[in-house]
């Protein structure tokens, strides 16, 4: 183990144990260092990737504190992993059994305020649609939006946290260029549908609607790969 990874992990006991808490400063370089038995560069780099990691943040001219340990904030690296090219099988499965279980929970708990985000994003969705070169950027913003309001409907911010940390934007944006011509209207329509059994209070319907679509996404993308690669032929 790297001294620096040491650092990592010491931080994180101190803050697990209870020795800092979310909102503390840590202590004064110097010291903190004695503390861990390291040097002040190695300390200075955990410290480092602590502040990437969402776990510290660094206050110019203040010091270093523990940040609220939101999960939101604690899992925004996950995005990076659902955007690395490659078979993405496995994560999409992942992906479809949380959003899956977010629209039923949403059909329970999402409020007037997230539904109408929804549907913004829905009216987003069709006004984009119908020009004559849609803008993969607009619906990918609009597609984030939809499925962030369902997973924030859904009342569980963990489990929301995990679910935008998988969204993979730049996927999205991928898939939006390859499908919007062939498919778009189907993925609105069946937006459509979610929103409707959510709204309607009947968290089954809401969950089947959800994993259809999710279903019917991923077979659009590996069909559209299949024929890529037979092309390339």
């Amino acid at each position: 183990m790297s001294r620096t990874q040491g650092v990592v992990e010491d931080i994180q006991r101190l803050i697990l144990d209870g020795g800092l808490r979310p909102g503390d400063r840590l202590p004064a370089e110097k010291e903190l260092a004695v503390e861990l038995g390291v040097s002040r560069g190695s300390l200075r780099e955990g410290v480092r990737a602590l502040v990437v990691l969402g776990i510290l943040e660094a206050r110019h001219g203040d010091g270093t504190y523990v940040t609220d340990l939101n999960p939101a904030t604690l899992l925004t690296p996950l995005q990076f992993v659902a955007d690395v090219p490659g078979d993405r099988t496995e994560l999409q499965a992942v992906r479809r059994m949380l959003e899956t279980e977010a629209a039923g929970l949403a059909a329970l708990r999402m409020t007037d305020p997230q539904i109408a985000r929804a549907r913004a994003a829905l009216d987003d969705t069709t006004r984009t649609l119908v020009d004559a070169a849609p803008d993969p950027q607009a619906l990918v913003r609009a597609d984030l939006t939809f499925h962030r309001a369902v997973a924030d409907g859904s009342g569980n911010s963990v489990l929301a946290a995990l679910i935008d940390g998988l969204a993979g934007t730049h996927a999205r944006r991928r898939a939006w260029e390859e499908l919007h011509d062939v498919a778009g209207e189907r993925v609105a329509a069946e937006h459509e549908a979610i929103l409707a059994a959510v709204t309607a209070r009947d968290p089954d319907r809401a969950r089947l609607r959800m994993a259809t679509h999710l279903l019917g996404v991923e077979d659009l993308l590996a069909g559209r790969a299949v024929r890529a690669a037979v092309g390339a032929r």
